[in-house]
């Protein structure tokens, strides 16, 4: 952004003692929005203080964020595409991220998988072959949901290390079955995060039928194994939890992202990140709305 003399004497009151005019001049420079990022980034270069430089920083990161709020706010009013909303939350992390590598990976693995279907593969069949490329060509790795590692959660780290959570491998593999119209959906389980194949005939046929008695058997997205009803209903027992016809509903893109965004600010809860936690739910508050 040029450089005026408003601007230049804002940049200039960036050290302000006093935290009441660093908060307003704060302000005033993040409602410039993010083409005034260059300028801070070069006064981050041109100074040795880290109290200015971490006052830049912080700035820098709001105005990321005032961006990515409204990017979140086109995409739960518009397409709501699951993978743009994996990008926009990865986003929130790596603002810089170039998607074109994470896209021209997965188109890589849809293609692969998409000539080793056709149209006379049952369900089951359909699954194995998804998942035999996915984790055992590709080598894609499952690893139990930690909060200290927030990069598991993050669908371009995903498919560039080949290793995620339950989650980002789950959206992963929701992502790969949309692309491949096969009717592979995220259910409500909890504590878990588990993929349903729904009978869309069956649907069809039978609108008003509980929602477990459309799903056809549940993958689990760390590995591709297949879960029967019988297993699932042994989980429920082994947790003491009482199914009910709501845990079997099929989540639309935005509950995804929320449960991904709600998860993801779990790995900054402490007093340094503190506001990281707070932003993620605000942007998974946005997500309800």
């Amino acid at each position: 952004m040029q450089e005026n003399k408003e601007i230049s004497a804002l940049l200039h009151l960036i050290d302000d003692p006093d935290e009441e005019v660093y908060n307003t001049v704060s302000d005033r420079i993040i409602s410039f929005g993010k083409g005034i990022i260059p300028n801070l980034e070069n006064l981050w270069e041109h100074t040795s203080d880290e109290t200015i430089q971490e006052r830049i920083e912080l700035m820098i990161h709001k105005l990321h964020f005032k961006d990515l709020t409204n990017d979140f706010d086109h995409w739960r009013n518009g397409s709501n595409e699951l993978l743009q909303g994996a990008l926009l939350t990865a986003r929130y992390h790596y603002p810089d991220i170039q998607s074109i590598t994470t896209l021209q990976e997965i188109e890589k693995i849809r293609r692969n998988i998409w000539l080793e279907l056709n149209n006379y593969l049952t369900p089951l069949e359909q699954i194995n072959v998804i998942s035999s490329i996915l984790y055992n060509y590709y080598k894609q790795i499952g690893v139990e949901i930690a909060y200290n590692q927030p990069e598991d959660f993050f669908i371009n780290k995903t498919v560039e290390a080949k290793k995620g959570n339950a989650i980002s491998n789950g959206i992963l593999y929701l992502v790969l079955c949309n692309l491949l119209d096969i009717p592979v959906k995220a259910v409500n389980i909890p504590r878990q995060f588990i993929l349903a194949y729904v009978d869309t005939s069956y649907e069809l046929l039978n609108p008003d039928a509980h929602h477990a008695e459309k799903i056809k058997f549940y993958i689990d997205p760390l590995n591709g194994q297949i879960y029967s009803h019988k297993d699932v209903e042994n989980y429920f027992k082994r947790i003491s939890v009482s199914p009910t016809t709501s845990f079997f509903k099929e989540m639309d893109n935005r509950q995804v992202i929320r449960f991904l965004l709600e998860e993801l600010s779990k790995c900054f809860d402490d007093d340094l990140n503190r506001y990281k936690m707070n932003e993620l739910l605000m942007l998974a508050k946005l997500m309800e709305e």
